[in-house]
């Protein structure tokens, strides 16, 4: 907090919360120039799968809050979740991949590179990374 008052942000705000409670009741309708979403939590276990960030509800969510040109962009570490967040992404109405391969996309200079994920590559882990822009709204 006191690098954000140094450096004169005023833009910034920091909740120690449920981030889909946030955006739901915080952020307003579109509003968001982009979402990024870095390494959640992939909860492994079949039966906690319903725990995942990104869900349908989650993709509805995103396409309300974004502005007309906003943007959602993912990374994470686990393949099955990584395939995962691509089917529900990929099937959410009111956005679009914007992959030219329609799949994963390349770890854009502005994503950090966390001392995680370097652990992580140096060991052989993948990372798969989605962009998703928002569709054109009509009306």
């Amino acid at each position: 907090m006191l690098l954000l008052d140094q450096q004169g942000l005023t833009n910034i705000r920091i909740y120690c919360h449920d981030a889909i409670d946030v955006i739901e009741h915080k952020v307003a309708d579109n509003s968001l120039a982009g979402v990024h979403l870095f390494f959640p939590d992939p909860w492994p276990k079949k039966k906690h799968h319903k725990r995942r960030i990104v869900r349908p509800s989650f993709v509805e969510l995103l396409a309300r809050k974004l502005k007309p040109d906003g943007y959602f962009h993912a990374a994470t570490d686990w393949q099955n979740y990584a395939e995962h967040m691509l089917e529900i992404l990929s099937s959410g109405v009111g956005i679009n991949n914007a992959s030219p391969a329609g799949d994963y996309c390349e770890r854009p200079e502005y994503r950090p590179l966390t001392r995680f994920e370097q652990r992580g590559l140096r060991l052989g882990h993948g990372v798969w990374g989605m962009g998703f822009d928002l569709q054109e709204r009509k009306g």
